[in-house]
């Protein structure tokens, strides 16, 4: 399993990204996608997920309104679109990989934990 985070960058408080996680060398038609960010010093934090199998989804608490995720299963890719950004979402942004189903993160001691497979993690940085 391959997992291609993109679409970090610098942004204005206020501003919006988009950013894409590919997914590749698998077979399994059905899947959960998931995004984590991680700042500075700093434990991971669940933000997102979403199952390719029905398009079910949760986003955190901290994050909810204005972030939004979405999938397209023809391109095994999955977004995340981050609108009114502040600069509390300065992060190292991860996706990764859970063969079962979305779950809020809130359901797990630590949600990293059920995750198999990880992206490389993409900057967003939101800063005046």
């Amino acid at each position: 399993v391959q997992l291609q985070a993109s679409g970090g960058g610098s942004v204005q408080p206020g501003g919006s990204l988009r950013l894409s996680c590919a997914a590749s060398e698998f077979t399994l038609d059905y899947y959960t996608i998931g995004w984590f960010r991680q700042a500075p010093g700093k434990a991971r934090e669940w933000v997102s997920c979403i199952s390719t199998s029905d398009g079910s989804a949760y986003v955190a608490d901290s994050v909810k309104g204005r972030f939004t995720i979405s999938r397209d299963t023809a391109k095994n890719t999955v977004h995340l679109r981050m609108n009114s950004l502040k600069s509390e979402d300065t992060a190292v942004y991860y996706c990764a990989l859970d063969w079962g189903v979305c779950r809020p993160g809130s359901m797990y001691r630590d949600p990293t934990d059920a995750y198999d497979y990880w992206g490389q993690g993409t900057l967003v940085t939101v800063s005046s």
